[in-house]
């Protein structure tokens, strides 16, 4: 699967998880999953490229405990390093 299509992927199931998603020209600063006023946000650094905006968004679902209770690809464990349930 291609790099952008895992970035379609994993943003699709961050919203799926509540993420309220931004995509903004950071110029490389910080970007990923944050809390606000209890909203759960995403962002992602329009200044960077495919692959690293794909690690921003999967660094923060790698620390959603929730992602371990939904379904998921293959391509999208293997990124996330969620092994299946025995």
């Amino acid at each position: 699967m291609h790099t952008a299509q895992l970035l379609q992927e994993a943003v699709r199931l961050a919203q799926r998880l509540g993420y309220e998603i931004r995509q903004d020209w950071l110029g490389g600063g910080s970007a990923g999953a944050c809390e606000i006023r209890g909203r759960k946000m995403m962002f992602i650094d329009l200044a960077v490229d495919v692959q690293e905006q794909l690690e921003q968004v999967a660094d923060g679902l790698r620390h959603d405990a929730r992602i371990y209770t939904i379904p998921l690809t293959p391509a999208m464990r293997e990124l996330l390093g969620v092994r299946r349930a025995a």
